[in-house]
């Protein structure tokens, strides 16, 4: 896996996010790509923070109800599927198919916004609308918890870009891993809503609340046709799809 990404970033004439903070600093295919992920950006140290209960004097975070998730986030596998070959990349089956895309890839990595996790079974890019949905998502997350009560947290991407080769492999501990992933195409990415990046003790909040706000942004930019989601109860996160502006 590590291999390939280190492929690709040589490969590819890839763009650097535009959110990349305080790691912007270009990386070369030799350096462990994985390493500067767990890095503090300047930030107190980081740990993932699942909070069950308000502590004491704690101020409540002001969420908007937006509905039962599993029914308002419940867009069909059809429907990333065809967003996502709308504007993504053709599936990557081997380095070969590096040289033939026919579009740039953002690579993402962490930063002051949101937190990549150890990717496992996907590699760290995204097309640019993918990644500019990304962190919209992200900036709107800090900035709606700041403006609802205060918080030093970040959102946890959890999957990227795959391959078909990963997809297999996940379908093995993962039945609810479909045959023909939207996130096959770099126009898909999950977000954890069971667990956040604490970056300071000081607001503590609680995982439901955060999950609930996390939702009420979703749904702003799905209503604005930014995007298809899908809440992944079992996984724990949102399955998240950029849509091409024509379909607005």
């Amino acid at each position: 896996m590590r291999k390939l990404t280190a492929i690709i970033a040589a490969a590819l004439t890839v763009a650097v996010c535009s959110c990349s903070g305080d790691n912007d600093r270009a990386v070369t295919p030799e350096e462990d790509i994985y390493a500067d992920y767990f890095a503090p950006f300047g930030l107190p140290t980081v740990y993932d923070a699942h909070f069950d209960s308000m502590p004491p004097g704690g101020r409540k975070l002001r969420v908007r109800n937006v509905g039962v998730l599993g029914r308002v986030f419940n867009d069909s596998n059809y429907k990333h599927l065809a967003a996502a070959r709308e504007i993504g990349i053709a599936p990557i089956h081997d380095h070969s198919d590096l040289w033939k895309l026919g579009r740039p890839l953002v690579r993402i990595r962490s930063n002051r916004y949101y937190f990549v996790d150890e990717l496992t079974h996907s590699l760290p890019f995204l097309v640019p609308e993918a990644a500019d949905l990304l962190e919209d998502i992200s900036r709107n997350w800090m900035d709606t918890m700041q403006a609802r009560g205060g918080g030093h947290y970040r959102l946890k991407v959890t999957s990227v870009l795959r391959t078909p080769a990963t997809v297999k492999k996940l379908r093995r501990r993962n039945r609810n891993a479909v045959d023909t992933s939207a996130h096959c195409f770099g126009t898909t990415f999950d977000i954890s809503y069971a667990k956040f990046i604490c970056d300071s003790v000081n607001m503590p909040r609680t995982q439901e609340d955060m999950k609930n706000l996390l939702a009420e942004i979703l749904y702003d930019l799905r209503e604005q046709g930014r995007c298809y989601v899908k809440y992944e109860r079992k996984q724990g996160c949102f399955h998240i799809t950029t849509r091409h502006p024509s379909e607005k």
